[in-house]
């Protein structure tokens, strides 16, 4: 660009790099979807259309995007998990985040007719907002993960008898609160089995589990596995020297691995273990075709 007297502007953008060494995650919920879900009819208390619709728009973002490892999402929102030493967009807040909630939010109306046919989408379109967060050791990313797993899980319940009490037993909106004011999650079961009989350990595991997207590699052995991260000694971002060739391999690899959603539990350990590339940031074996 040729300098002109109005190049001074650039001086007031302000930069917003993140830390080194952390790990950064992207987290993206959907702006008035309380209203846009009411809008397009989605069935209560979860709507599978629209589930798989965010799961498809998440897996498009990975696949456009190698460095993310990990990605987890419930209802309206996920979180998109970039490695610590990622140094892509050098590590700036406002292009990591814009680039995952346009990409996002692209998809998602894109394949808005594969999951819902017979709803063409009108003004307002839907759209996301996004934040970055850092977090310093793998406890702390591990703990951000379980918990939001663990609201899944209670606000599934919640939402499961609440709806339960309107669809099956007659109450309205305001009545079904009043009735699970102040109850523990023992309660909401046996409101469900005694009153509805549904057991509430039957339902789909996507609604009380979520869905995690991550590159499928061969899994290991619990045990098995080297050690992953050395807490105290881990290399910053500059002290990695990875050469061309061998970073080259790796998006390689990274380009080969199928991208796979799964409902499974990310809080115990024999998750991670089994998988050490999400931490490590190294591709495992691709699995064999059957």
């Amino acid at each position: 660009m040729a300098n002109s007297k109005y190049e001074y502007v650039k001086n007031f953008e302000q930069p917003d790099l993140l830390i080194p060494n952390t790990w950064i995650v992207v987290r993206i919920d959907g702006r008035g979807f309380h209203k846009f879900s009411n809008k397009y009819a989605f069935e209560k208390p979860n709507d599978r259309r629209a589930l798989d619709l965010m799961n498809a728009a998440a897996m498009a973002v990975m696949n456009e995007l190698p460095d993310i490892v990990i990605a987890y999402g419930i209802s309206d929102e996920y979180s998109f998990v970039f490695h610590k030493t990622c140094a892509l967009f050098e590590r700036r807040s406002s292009k990591l985040v814009t680039t995952i909630v346009s990409t996002f939010t692209a998809y998602y109306v894109h394949l808005w007719s594969t999951h819902f046919p017979d709803v063409p989408l009108t003004a307002p379109l839907p759209s996301f907002d996004g934040r970055a967060v850092q977090y310093p050791s793998v406890q702390n990313l591990r703990d951000y993960m379980s918990w939001r797993q663990v609201d899944c899980h209670i606000n599934n319940l919640y939402n499961t008898t609440f709806w339960a009490l309107i669809q099956n037993g007659g109450f309205d909106a305001k009545s079904a609160e009043k009735e699970l004011a102040g109850s523990l999650s023992a309660d909401k079961n046996e409101i469900l089995f005694s009153r509805y009989k549904i057991n509430y350990n039957n339902e789909p595991e996507i609604y009380k589990k979520g869905s995690v997207v991550f590159r499928d590699y061969e899994m290991v052995e619990p045990g098995t596995a080297p050690e992953i991260i050395d807490e105290d000694s881990a290399k910053t971002v500059d002290e990695i020297a990875l050469s061309k060739t061998q970073e080259e391999k790796d998006r390689k690899r990274r380009a080969k691995a199928r991208i796979t959603v799964q409902h499974v539990d990310i809080i115990k350990d024999e998750f991670w273990e089994r998988r050490p590339w999400l931490l490590s940031n190294k591709p495992g074996k691709i699995p064999k075709e059957p």
